[in-house]
């Protein structure tokens, strides 16, 4: 009889530590006494046909010859195992993932080549590529929500197992404020669920310049800059991106406002004139200011129409704005004035007959509206701001007081005397 023939085995690597079942082909194994793997015989062997060999690997290190001995000789053909080192992970990335998977994370560690399955809590990833024997590629199959763990496994065995986390899809709740300028720069509260580990905060498909998140129920973002109109407001984590859908959800863009005119546009230092605001996108205004006074009361009548108390102010020019949700507006002019003073009547008496030209001396008197000799209103010219001349009315002797009304009041009064003139 010959020696035993060793044709092939399988597998042809395995791990330092041994343990792997080699099935060996060949002719002449009847009667086989031992197996031997290099040095070292294998710790237990099966002869299931004269051509077949079921064996045990011994702890081994590299590449050695696989032998079969029985009464007739060892084999003598160069039949390799080699020993294969246990493969070991040093880090993941990313760490976590959606409980419905998908995500793509890499496996950073030693002796990767030749990988046959990367599993994450016992569950196989359904693709993965070995890039290098120091990186592995994985996609994260579908796990419970929860802590797992990530291992790879080669030929020399199954790597230590490194955290992993299978996390839920975050929600979004609530915004405030839900409503902010399109030029961006609002800060904003998100109140949802799961939102630690956020990577993105989006306006519709635009990022926020920044965020935080504060917790698990809570992140502060700013808001880009967007055109006017309803934006959905979405978070993305390792768990995926909230539901875009949730009318809770919306961050409305507004429109800046613009003034367009004031009526009255001027009025009293004292304040208390009422004032209409003309203009567009006035809705949600929040303030009215005269300069850097704000007005003690206004109302939002329409879109387009704000009334609103002007405030005391200094005489002079002042610069009135409309504040919103979108902005802040162009400035409109409000004209401030001291009431109106009269120091003198130049004549203080005059003909019972219509006609006498009386001079009214004081201060304030630029914007007169109205001079009256008690109730009568009569014509005038204003000279100057210290100085208007009225035309005396017809009327029955006796005094009269008379009075100057400008857009900043009315002035106090002064006697007028009408006197009956000598009959011929």
């Amino acid at each position: 009889m010959a020696a035993p023939v060793v044709s092939s085995i399988s597998p042809n690597q395995g791990p330092p530590s041994g343990g792997t079942i080699v099935t060996l082909t060949g002719t002449g194994f009847t009667g086989t006494t031992t197996v031997k793997f290099g040095a070292n015989a294998a710790p237990s062997f099966t002869v299931v046909t004269s051509t077949q060999i079921s064996a045990l690997s011994p702890a081994g290190t590299g590449a050695v010859n696989v032998t079969v001995t029985n009464g007739d000789g060892t084999s003598t053909q160069a039949i390799t195992y080699t020993y294969v080192p246990t493969p070991s992970l040093s880090s993941v990335s990313p760490a976590q993932s959606a409980v419905a998977g998908g995500t793509v994370v890499t496996l950073t560690g030693t002796s990767m080549s030749g990988a046959t399955a990367v599993r994450f809590g016992g569950t196989t990833a359904p693709s993965f590529t070995v890039n290098s024997a120091t990186q592995v590629t994985a996609v994260t199959p579908a796990r419970p929500a929860g802590a797992s763990s990530v291992t790879v496994t080669t030929p020399g065995g199954t790597s230590n197992p490194l955290p992993f986390t299978y996390v839920v899809a975050p929600s979004v709740t609530g915004l405030s404020p839900a409503q902010g300028p399109a030029v961006g720069g609002t800060v904003v509260t998100l109140t949802g669920t799961n939102l630690t580990g956020t990577t993105a905060v989006r306006f519709d498909t635009t990022a926020a310049p920044s965020f935080t998140v504060n917790s698990a129920t809570q992140i502060t973002a700013m808001t880009p800059v967007h055109a006017a109109g309803a934006a959905t407001v979405t978070v993305t984590t390792p768990g995926g991106t909230s539901n875009p859908d949730n009318p809770t959800a919306y961050f409305y863009y507004a429109a800046p406002p613009a003034l367009t005119s004031i009526t009255p546009s001027s009025g009293t230092t004292a304040g208390g004139t009422t004032v209409t605001l003309a203009g567009n996108e006035l809705l949600g205004a929040t303030n009215v200011s005269f300069d850097t006074t704000a007005a003690p009361s206004f109302t939002v009548d329409s879109a387009t129409q704000v009334t609103a108390v002007t405030p005391a102010h200094t005489a002079g020019a002042a610069t009135v704005t409309v504040t919103t949700p979108g902005g802040t507006s162009n400035p409109g002019n409000y004209e401030y004035f001291n009431a109106p003073t009269l120091t003198a009547l130049t004549p203080a008496q005059g003909p019972t007959y219509e006609g006498n030209a009386v001079t009214l001396t004081g201060t304030s008197l630029t914007t007169t509206t109205g001079v009256l000799f008690d109730s009568t209103p009569v014509s005038f010219t204003v000279d100057s701001p210290t100085q208007v001349t009225a035309l005396a009315p017809a009327g029955a002797a006796g005094t009269v007081t008379v009075t100057l009304t400008t857009t900043a009041g009315v002035s106090n009064g002064l006697t007028y005397t009408q006197v009956t003139g000598p009959a011929i």
